[in-house]
């Protein structure tokens, strides 16, 4: 996502190590300590990954990935969350695309990690696709992240990963930190079905009209917003929605201040009319109550049919009426009145 979030946090990844990691190949302990840091984590994670005699954490070349294009999720806020399999691909990588070159250096340099960094963002995308294609046809490994959580996900990269597909190069996902399913997981909303809309369109009819079709689903609704676009939303979306459905508004998540707020459209609005709030929010909305009714059962509409054939009605007008009742077909009823009372009626007319 292309977000401006606070500086990274300074979070060590280093823990005190045993001095088994002292000096060895004559390097003093302090150097070999950081040459083994790196080492260490992931051997102890069941990831082996060697170093070379005399490099410190250039790792690029030592790896057996295979030469593709490796889309790979990195911390939404806390830079704990990040896998040990994200940062060996990162350092085996030959070059990094990425949205925001300083952005993501703080995290790369918190990491020790020396790949090169290429820009990499919705501006340039169109240009540097064939240049990337051009390295990734000659066997070089890429590896793109986004200034945070999963690329192609309301981020860079969907189109790279398409054309890579018609190329038939390899595409290969390294999971890692997502807003919408972080928020999601938290909310209290329901989870078996949700549609993911991410930003909305910045022309106003365009979006009116998204948040037509999102407020009569009947899944929860997940948006991605903006600081500065939250009163336009509220506004908008708790006309269109209710004042009265319920919503989730993330923000902060991973973070020191991380919070879920709880209550309806109406309660946000007036709430967050006064409240600044910064970093980029993940708004869930829960979906339209199902009002459709249940169709009768076959045993319900025999009943019916039953009790009007036994009234004096005839088949065909105990069929209109049990239809003009109910959701079901004509059809269907009619050939339910068959198979239930057409020899019973036929017995009648017999005896008459």
């Amino acid at each position: 996502m292309l977000i401006r979030r606070l500086p990274w946090t300074a979070i060590s990844f280093a823990a005190p190590l045993p001095f088994c990691f002292g000096a060895t190949n004559g390097l003093p302990i302090r150097k070999q300590l950081n040459s083994s840091l790196f080492s260490f984590f992931c051997s102890s994670s069941g990831v082996n990954l060697p170093l070379q005699p005399g490099h410190e954490t250039d790792t690029r070349h030592s790896q057996s990935l295979k030469p593709g294009l490796y889309l790979v999720g990195t911390p939404i806020g806390n830079l704990e969350d990040i896998t040990l399999r994200a940062i060996r691909v990162l350092n085996s990588a030959d070059v990094i695309l990425s949205e925001d070159t300083r952005h993501s250096g703080k995290l790369l340099h918190h990491y020790n990690i020396k790949t090169p960094l290429m820009s990499y963002h919705k501006f340039n995308e169109s240009h540097r696709e064939q240049l990337v294609l051009r390295r990734l046809k000659q066997g070089e490994i890429v590896a793109l992240i986004s200034d945070a959580g999963m690329p192609g996900i309301s981020d860079p990269g969907t189109e790279l990963a398409k054309l890579c597909v018609s190329e038939n190069i390899l595409v290969v996902p390294i999971p890692g930190p997502c807003a919408l399913v972080s928020a999601l997981s938290a909310s209290g909303l329901p989870t078996d079905e949700f549609t993911f809309v991410g930003f909305l369109p910045k022309h106003s009819g365009s979006r009116r009209k998204r948040l037509m079709v999102s407020a009569d689903q009947t899944t929860t609704q997940i948006f991605y917003v903006p600081p500065h676009k939250l009163s336009q939303f509220l506004d908008e979306s708790s006309s269109i929605f209710g004042d009265a459905r319920q919503c989730v508004i993330a923000r902060e998540m991973t973070k020191l201040h991380e919070e879920f707020w709880h209550g309806t459209l109406g309660e946000a609005k007036e709430v967050f009319s006064i409240r600044q709030v910064k970093g980029e929010l993940t708004i869930l909305i829960e979906g339209k109550a199902n009002s459709k009714v249940e169709p009768p059962s076959d045993t319900e509409l025999e009943s019916e049919l039953r009790e009007l054939i036994a009234g004096g009605e005839s088949l065909s007008t105990a069929v209109k009426l049990v239809t003009s009742r109910t959701s079901v077909s004509r059809k269907t009823i009619y050939s339910l009145a068959l198979r239930k009372f057409g020899k019973q009626l036929e017995v009648d007319d017999d005896s008459n």
